[in-house]
């Protein structure tokens, strides 16, 4: 079975809490990686690139992540999608943003860039660049009696813009298709000559409801980068703050799906215990998002014993309410019948692309970061991963239910084990230019951070992956053969992100 050690021309290792590999290869090298991809053995974490150059991150049968990457004479290189569909999205990102062409992929239609980029954005100068955007063709679907449905970009409430064609034949769905990137806020560039200090603050605003994850993710790329080791309470504190997200965007998520089926009481319910979540984040840490409470180098904030009693009383409340509301959901006829079979994800699909948090483990895959990758302190802690296999809205709630079960537990673990001393240690510039990455479990899934650090202290390149870039493909595949009214409770279900993954 290859391995990632198969692939170098030269290696760089890198120190980092979880062990990667790092090279640069040649198109041989980068196709065999492609071949392991189309095979399944291994899986993909993330494509972008850089003006002169493309990279993949991968994971491999044995857990083991790798990057490669591989310069781009004239701009072209392989198609990793036309042999990995996962990849298509990324690579027409990376076209739109830098001007590569991969060779031979079976749609390279832009993806960020809408027609609206102008002459200064470098596709400008390459035939059928930004003027092809305002063109953009949705795919067809052939047959007798079949219409479109455009729904979006601007929606109902408040919820961010996409815009989602479906094809249906009477009210059953044939083919949904998304087109995205309407709220591409240029996060990479605004991140390219930012201070490591500034390019946190960024970090944590790429996705607004898992801030969290995103500055963890960021702050240990960069101590994977520059060799820093955040104190031990540090890391304790940031396992709690990420636990903490994920219960308040589980519980907000389960009374949403239940409210797509019109059973508002669950929704009343279940927001009233996320709104406990934010109110004891806000005692504890000072902002009830916790934002910008996590830095490179360990966290701005401590948690005192106030803030660990409101943390305490909100663990206990949950532990209260919460199992009636279990119930309450498992024994309603009319709910189940809207969400069992409804919006089935096949587990060959979530397995093929990666799919992460509770898309994937609902599907049968079997993959959380925080005990694969075993980053600290979740090596010392002891949690389940619920797995399910049914593929369904149903499924994807009961992960929801019990993931909420285990951060409880997790909470209650770090807070009667959180080490004494201080929180931040200084995060000094490289001598020279230096690459780090991490992964992260946030609640929809893991997250990757990659960067390079200049000498002048400065990033040269950060590039931030959601899980929702693998996510959104699939949705499109589990709302066919559903009837079109049943779209909101699959849309919910899966709750992927816009903003994280428009960039």
């Amino acid at each position: 079975m290859p391995a990632f050690a198969d692939l170098i021309e030269a290696d760089r290792q890198v120190e980092h809490h979880a062990p990667w590999r790092r090279a640069v290869v040649a198109p041989k090298a980068w196709n065999l990686a492609v071949e392991q991809l189309a095979a399944g053995r291994w899986s993909l974490l993330g494509l972008w690139g850089e003006p002169d150059k493309v990279h993949m991150a991968l994971l491999d049968e044995a857990q083991t992540i790798g990057v490669i990457s591989m310069d781009c004479r004239g701009g072209r290189y392989p198609s990793v999608g036309q042999y990995h569909p996962p990849a298509l999205r990324l690579e027409r990102a990376a076209a739109d943003l830098f001007g590569l062409a991969p060779q031979g992929p079976p749609d390279s239609r832009r993806w960020l860039d809408h027609g609206q980029w102008g002459v200064s954005h470098p596709l400008a100068a390459r035939p059928g660049g930004p003027a092809a955007a305002s063109s953009y063709r949705f795919l067809t679907a052939e047959g007798d009696g079949l219409h479109q449905i455009p729904v979006g970009p601007v929606h109902a409430g408040i919820i961010e813009p996409g815009h989602f064609r479906f094809t249906a034949g009477g009210e059953t769905v044939v083919r949904l298709e998304e087109r995205l990137g309407y709220v591409h806020k240029g996060i990479e560039g605004l991140m390219q000559g930012a201070s490591i200090n500034q390019a946190a603050k960024l970090a944590g605003r790429t996705s607004g409801d898992s801030t969290v994850a995103y500055s963890l993710a960021f702050a240990r790329a960069v101590e994977a980068a520059l060799g820093v080791a955040p104190p031990p309470r540090a890391i304790w504190l940031r396992a709690l703050m990420a636990e903490l997200e994920r219960l308040a965007n589980h519980l907000g998520d389960i009374g949403a799906i239940c409210n797509d089926a019109a059973f508002a009481i669950m929704h009343a319910h279940c927001g009233v215990l996320r709104e406990r979540v934010l109110r004891a984040a806000d005692a504890a840490f000072g902002h009830r998002l916790m934002r910008d409470r996590i830095l490179p180098g360990g966290t701005a904030s401590d948690l005192n014993e106030a803030g660990a009693d409101a943390i305490r009383s909100l663990v206990a409340e949950i532990r209260r309410r919460f199992p009636h509301l279990v119930e309450l959901y498992d024994n309603t006829a009319s709910l189940q019948d809207r969400t069992v079979a409804t919006g089935r994800l096949k587990g060959e699909l979530a397995r093929q692309y990666a799919a992460g948090g509770y898309v994937g483990r609902a599907s049968g895959r079997d993959f959380d970061a925080r005990r694969d990758l075993a980053y600290a302190p979740y090596d010392q802690l002891t949690f389940d991963v619920p797995v399910l296999q049914e593929g369904d809205v149903n499924a994807r709630v009961w992960i929801r239910v019990r993931e909420v079960e285990q951060s409880l537990s997790l909470v209650e673990q770090i807070l009667g084990r959180l080490p004494a001393g201080p929180t931040l240690v200084e995060v000094a510039a490289p001598k020279e230019p230096r690459e780090g990455m991490a992964v992260v479990e946030g609640f929809r899934g893991d997250i990757l951070v990659w960067l390079r650090i200049g000498e002048d202290g400065l990033i040269e390149r950060c590039h931030l992956r959601d899980p929702s870039w693998f996510q959104w493909p699939l949705l499109e595949a589990a709302i066919e053969g559903n009837i079109v009214a049943d779209f909101p409770l699959c849309n919910k279900s899966f709750n992927c992100s816009y903003s994280g993954h428009d960039l």
